[in-house]
């Protein structure tokens, strides 16, 4: 099955390449002889009017014949102005062009394919405002975003997008609050964000989440009502006083319903299950409880009143040979402190921490087991890993531990123009993936990447068969992907490439006449010796890789 998806990606993206020429040579006139899929032998061969459509046994590949003095075509003279010489520069240009052009077109098709089949999507509502960020003070958990700058928001992802398109600038919004609308006014945050090849990405943030948080609660006091009661960190309330919850917020209504009562609680506690599905897992079950709580009427706060608060800031999984396991934190601790300065949320740590990775950081925290506040220090360390397929990447700091904050199901709503959404979505990310290819291709001429990141047919072939089993969706995104590539790939200034071509014509274009046919085979021949140099480099590549995933996958087995 791999090797029919293999044929069906290749094929049609030399398909598309091979109709861009072909289209735009019938456009202009240009007689064309041959259309072919495929080289060497023919196995499928349709004669139209003036054109032979075929199929050949080696699919790496494609072309169109057009009628050409230069070639020694036999020339009617009905046919002397359907030559691919007798045409205007700028026509022969765009023929050329038209084929890597479909290539890195023909992926908005394929993603919008993707995008127009999204939803239903996120409520514009605002689930959980990040402290130290624009948005603290001015949204609140439960609003609405209805418009931002007078256009209408739909779903969180427009939201999103609008925040990250307007770094630095203020962004005047309408809210629905406390059931009616709201000016409000936001400066967006400017941040950076650093991805592959070493880009440099400007992303506006204004510190909002989706989805409020579940009612998952963190205990730290033994001597809160809470914890007397028998609740723990990491419990789930599901109802109070028989009133069900779904959001941690709506705790505070449900304890301020019932002052000095006694209270049934239910809940879920995670229990962890050992050695699961034979160590192969981590996994915990849920197990259901009740208890009877009696919160403190002096208190003015749930914390005051119960002891509850949200568990953002408790630590849910500390590996144990990391370097913060080593520094002391275990799980169930909640973190207090860094570098002296409070800590509000998990959010703030993260950024403060990722912020200066080189540096040393001090950290307090409240430990679970003993009730005392603790210190440690601990510095970001860098990692590398290998996927599957032997490639090796390496993240530059990683924080190995994580907390648990669930967030409750929210109703989602169906996006109002779906088509208008998944071109716009299509668009964006075709220009996404060709600004990475090209940064790349930059980046190896640099010498900054390493050509052993070269992949040939072996990798299209393995990534084929791989996505082309986990779906339409992934097949067809995959297909995007290497469209892209073989359309910038072919706009390269080598000869017998289309780069090499358009190199020809402007060359032409400067000297005023064409450039000798000495030439022009001298260099064909060149170009035939690059491309096959590099095509042995990218099988030696793949090889290299499918032979260390090989090695990596026989030592797993045998450790």
């Amino acid at each position: 099955m791999d090797f029919v998806y293999f044929i069906v990606l290749v094929s049609s993206l030399i398909l598309v390449h091979e109709f861009g020429h072909f289209l735009f040579a019938k456009a202009f006139g240009v007689k064309v002889l041959t259309f072919s899929v495929g080289f060497g032998p023919k196995i499928i061969k349709l004669h139209g009017r003036e054109t032979e459509y075929c199929v050949s046994l080696l699919p790496l590949g494609g072309y169109v014949r057009m009628l050409e003095e230069s070639k020694n075509d036999l020339v009617l003279p009905e046919d002397r102005r359907r030559t691919f010489e007798s045409i205007a520069a700028y026509k022969r240009v765009l023929i050329v062009l038209a084929g890597p052009l479909m290539n890195i077109v023909f992926p908005v098709l394929l993603y919008f394919s993707v995008f127009v089949g999204d939803g239903p999507f996120l409520p514009a509502t605002i689930g959980v405002v990040l402290p130290n960020h624009p948005a603290e003070g001015k949204l609140f958990p439960g609003d609405r975003v209805m418009s931002v700058n007078g256009e209408d928001i739909a779903t969180f992802d427009d939201l999103k997008r609008a925040v990250s398109k307007n770094a630095g600038k203020t962004l005047k919004l309408v809210v629905f609050r406390d059931k009616r609308d709201v000016d409000v006014e936001v400066t967006v945050e400017d941040t950076t964000e650093r991805r592959e090849l070493d880009l440099i990405e400007h992303v506006g943030t204004i510190g909002i989440q989706p989805s409020a948080p579940a009612p998952v609660i963190g205990v730290s006091s033994p001597e809160s009502p809470a914890y007397r009661a028998g609740l723990r960190t990491f419990d789930l309330i599901t109802s109070v006083g028989g009133q069900p919850l779904r959001r941690f917020m709506d705790l505070d209504d449900a304890f301020d319903a019932d002052i000095g009562g006694t209270l049934p609680v239910t809940y879920l506690r995670p229990v962890p299950v050992p050695d699961a599905l034979g160590g192969l897992a981590d996994m915990a079950v849920f197990e259901a409880g009740v208890v009877a709580l009696t919160p403190d009427p002096n208190g003015t706060t749930l914390l005051e009143r119960t002891g509850i608060e949200t568990a953002d800031l408790y630590v849910a999984i500390v590996p144990a040979d990391s370097y913060l396991s080593k520094a002391g934190l275990h799980a169930g601790d909640k973190l207090l402190r860094l570098d002296g300065d409070a800590v509000p949320a998990w959010s703030t740590f993260r950024e403060k921490v990722f912020a200066a990775p080189d540096r040393q950081h001090r950290f307090e925290y409240f430990s679970a087991r003993d009730g005392r506040v603790r210190s440690g220090e601990f510095q970001m360390r860098r990692e590398e890993f290998s996927d599957p397929r032997g490639q090796t990447f390496r993240r530059q700091y990683v924080l190995p531990i994580q907390h648990w904050t669930p967030v409750a199901p929210e109703e989602r709503v169906a996006h109002p123009s779906p088509v208008r959404y998944a071109l716009v979505k299509a668009v964006e990310e075709t220009a996404d993936v060709t600004r990475l290819v090209v940064v790349g291709l930059v980046r190896l001429a640099q010498g900054r990447v390493s050509l052993r990141s070269l992949s040939g047919p072996i990798t299209i072939y393995q990534v084929a068969g791989e996505e082309g089993r986990k779906g339409p969706d992934y097949f067809i995104w995959a297909m995007a992907v290497i469209s892209i590539n073989l359309g910038l790939f072919n706009l390269l200034p080598i000869p017998v490439l289309d780069g090499g071509h358009l190199m020809f014509l402007m060359l032409e274009g400067v000297l005023r006449r064409r450039v000798p046919l000495r030439v022009r085979e001298l260099s064909h021949l060149v170009g035939m010796a690059i491309l096959f140099a590099l095509m042995v480099l990218a099988f030696k590549n793949d090889i290299e890789k499918r032979w260390d995933a090989m090695l990596g996958e026989r030592s797993g087995f045998s450790g």
